[in-house]
């Protein structure tokens, strides 16, 4: 995507390689899936809206038809980013881009059409692809890629026998009190996990079906069992592979393959730029991508000069029970400040939602991790239960603000709602007590 020229020294003054969330925010300010990339066409879109559809099957003992649905609107949105495009007078080119130099890019259409085009400035946001453990025979022949914990959850929740092969822990990187307590729940509503197991091989049988071979890392052992269809969701791979960047001299991290930036998203050639999941360091986040690009679009055209702020992003897994959280979690917190200097208040409580429905609301919790001196500055705040999302996006306003539990509490709860709970939070972890809320 291209904007603008710059004196005629360059065809344009921004090139941006990349039509995913960040690209698309860049472009606009100032791929072999649709325009969208990962979020729009594979992501965070249509995972939430098989998510709704999975809730919608289980409370109301329902079958929903939703690839269609969600196929349509997808491809709704893929329109409505050409239509903005056009309208911002930003050039789309349907091509493979890769850098011939620093002001250079190659592009190439599907059908091998080749073209060149120069720039003042290039952002890459190419974002990255999902992982195959090619080393297991049969993986790539026999498998497809996703999420593995979103998707488990609305499987199971429109009635297919789903099971999770974890080789250590679930949602690594997370807070491991809150991620226990989201498998918690997914067992109890149906979905199996085979736990410290390792996929051994694949094999497609004559029946059609697929035979999956795991070493059960405890005992040592072999197993195997039949499924329709092997997942795998092992990671995502950035795409800088083909992108060219030893021509133009931009560094990229030996081990993670992704580029290396700095606080401006600059790389180490001065005028390019990249932003996304393919920067080291940065969250794997639709929202940051599409601030930071924003950003960025807006110090290319000399406008402004903030620089994207990656401390306290809130973020939420869309399992059968949602989780949602901001901030540091309790292990992080620890690390970084000691177990005796921080207060960590919880609670379990009911949603009303789960009242109706008759469903289990023992892993409805509330974690609020706090400095235990001075002003008790919130380091972390945790949340599991019904739109969680929704919840903790509010609340992360407080933390761009210095919230401290003292502010939590002087705020005035919406009854009756889940977020209400966060409000009343007073039992510590160090205190031993019953943290169960009673009453209304």
């Amino acid at each position: 995507m291209c904007a603008g020229s710059f004196l005629g020294l360059y065809d344009y003054d921004i090139v941006v390689i990349g039509g995913g969330s960040g690209g698309l925010a860049c472009s606009k300010e100032g791929t072999k899936w649709g325009l969208g990339g990962t979020c729009v066409n594979v992501g965070c879109i249509p995972k939430k809206l098989m998510h709704q559809a999975a809730l919608l099957a289980s409370w109301k003992r329902i079958r929903v038809t939703m690839a269609d649905r969600v196929q349509n609107h997808v491809k709704s949105l893929n329109w409505g980013h050409r239509v903005q495009l056009q309208d911002k007078k930003v050039k789309y080119l349907n091509m493979k881009g890769s850098l011939v130099d620093e002001h250079t890019v190659r592009g190439v259409t599907p059908k091998g059409k080749e073209m060149q085009l120069t720039a003042r400035d290039i952002v890459i946001a190419t974002g990255g692809r999902p992982k195959y453990p090619t080393h297991v025979p049969g993986a790539v022949e026999y498998g497809i890629t996703n999420v593995a914990l979103e998707c488990a959850g609305f499987l199971t929740g429109v009635g297919l026998d789903t099971t999770v092969m974890v080789r250590s822990i679930g949602l690594r990187g997370f807070d491991q009190q809150m991620a226990g307590l989201v498998t918690d729940y997914m067992e109890a509503y149906g979905t199996k996990f085979a736990w410290k197991c390792v996929p051994k091989k694949v094999e497609k049988l004559p029946s059609g079906t697929l035979q999956v071979t795991w070493t059960d890392m405890l005992s040592k052992r072999d197993e195997c069992d039949t499924f329709d269809t092997v997942l795998w969701a092992v990671g995502r791979a950035p795409e800088t592979q083909h992108l060219g960047l030893e021509k133009a001299g931009v560094q990229i991290n030996q081990e993670t393959g992704k580029i290396v930036v700095g606080p401006d998203e600059a790389t180490s050639v001065p005028n390019i730029y990249a932003i996304g999941d393919i920067s080291q360091g940065r969250p794997e986040l639709t929202p940051t991508a599409i601030k930071a690009g924003k950003l960025l679009a807006r110090r290319l055209a000399r406008q402004a000069s903030e620089f994207m702020n990656y401390d306290n992003v809130p973020t939420t897994v869309f399992t059968p029970l949602e989780y949602s959280c901001v901030g540091l979690s309790e292990q992080e917190a620890e690390l970084r400040h000691g177990k005796d200097a921080i207060e960590v208040f919880h609670a379990f409580y009911k949603p009303l939602e789960f009242t109706v429905a008759e469903r289990d609301a023992s892993q409805c919790y509330i974690k609020v991790v706090c400095l235990r001196g001075g002003d008790q500055r919130i380091l972390g705040m945790h949340f599991t239960g019904p739109n969680a999302g929704e919840v903790t996006q509010g609340f992360a306003l407080g933390f761009q603000c210095g919230a401290t539990y003292p502010h939590l509490l002087n705020t005035v709860g919406i009854h009756p709602t889940s977020a209400e709970e966060l409000t009343k939070v007073h039992i510590t972890k160090r205190s031993g007590l019953d943290a169960t809320v009673t009453g209304c």
